[in-house]
């Protein structure tokens, strides 16, 4: 799913500086392929600690403002990014929910630390709360591929089952296939790799 938001980030034509927020070596390599800004997450305490480290780090070097995206939308697409930064208040805020409408799936702020953001579980409604009370626009922008998230298995049949050719849906309909195809034979099921090698 990183693959694909870092594909469409790179497909942006008129995209502002990137950087990716991460600790994990994949992501790293990733984002330097892309040849995007790299912030180093080695404590990894989490979304919400790692954007707020983030977001510090922006303000410090003097970014007015910030887009926040998660890595599980592989819908993603590059117009879409467009569209919100065309929508952004010269002071204020963007929100992308979720398609369920509790999660948030993108977070414009300007400035930077307009108001903390807080991951997880239903986010949208306390992140619509906060940006209002910052006394500034917010735009609620309702964005098809951002819309799609991938939290649990329901979300990733959702995934499969959208048009599109996505790195992510290539994966997971390969994996489905290779799974229905051990139906009725002696292989034994697929099963998830442990950490021992």
């Amino acid at each position: 799913m990183l693959h694909d938001v870092l594909a469409a980030l790179h497909g942006w034509k008129n995209r502002p500086q990137v950087a990716v927020v991460s600790s994990d070596p994949y992501a790293i390599k990733l984002a330097e392929e892309y040849k995007f800004e790299i912030i180093r997450d080695p404590k990894n305490p989490g979304e919400t600690g790692a954007i707020e480290m983030a977001t510090r780090q922006c303000v410090e070097q003097g970014v007015e403002s910030t887009l926040v995206i998660p890595a599980d939308i592989p819908l993603i697409q590059s117009w879409e990014l467009e569209e919100i930064l065309n929508q952004a208040p010269v002071e204020g805020s963007v929100l992308v929910p979720a398609a369920d409408g509790r999660g948030t799936n993108a977070a414009f702020r300007r400035p930077a630390n307009l108001f903390p953001l807080r991951f997880g579980n239903d986010s949208f409604k306390p992140h619509h709360a906060a940006a209002q009370a910052t006394g500034k626009p917010c735009i609620v922008l309702n964005l098809p591929g951002i819309a799609v998230d991938v939290d649990n298995p329901a979300d990733l049949q959702q995934l499969i089952s959208l048009p599109g050719e996505t790195r992510a849906q290539g994966l997971a309909r390969e994996y489905i296939r290779a799974a229905t195809a051990r139906v009725g034979t002696d292989a034994p099921p697929v099963q998830p790799r442990s950490g021992a090698g």
